[in-house]
């Protein structure tokens, strides 16, 4: 068994060596080459060390595509955006309603930092400066969530009126 697991390392090991060498690197200023008679017509320097891995791209299309094949789908796509953000606008404006009720719930209970005593906070001052601060930052964090959607309805394109037919 030992002798086993001996011969499984040993041929892992010798899979991980490279089976070549590799050809000499010349740099020649951001472009690479193996050919010695262009690195040395170029001036290139012998790169040593570790391994060069050169990916070529391919450039990138000189001329405009023409727009004329598919002149609907602008239309067809602006539309939907239209209407996806008419949805966005109701259902934040609807959230901004909810906030804003909430808001003068929390107000109402909060009266100013000093709330009505409930149950046991008349014995346990404590309960009671425990619930004033909670109070506080639910008020607190309900200012900065109507801030947020209104900068979310703000940044939102202008509601269009759709013309009837």
């Amino acid at each position: 068994m030992k002798q086993l697991w001996m011969l499984v390392a040993l041929a892992a090991g010798a899979a991980a060596l490279p089976s070549q060498a590799q050809a000499e690197i010349y740099r020649c200023g951001n472009e690479y080459t193996n050919t010695k008679p262009d690195a040395r017509a170029k001036g290139c320097k012998l790169v040593e060390g570790g391994n060069v891995t050169v990916v070529q791209g391919t450039p990138a299309p000189k001329t405009k595509p023409s727009t004329s094949a598919g002149s609907n789908t602008p239309k067809m796509v602006s539309s939907e955006q239209k209407a996806r953000d008419s949805d966005s606008r109701l259902i934040l404006q609807d959230e901004l309603k909810k906030a804003l009720a909430r808001q003068e719930e929390l107000k109402k209970e909060y009266n100013n930092g000093e709330p009505e005593k409930q149950g046991g906070e008349a014995r346990n001052h404590q309960k009671y400066l425990d619930r004033v601060a909670e109070l506080k930052a639910n008020l607190a964090r309900n200012e900065s969530d109507i801030a947020g959607l209104r900068r979310e309805i703000d940044r939102l394109p202008p509601a269009s009126s759709t013309p009837s037919q």
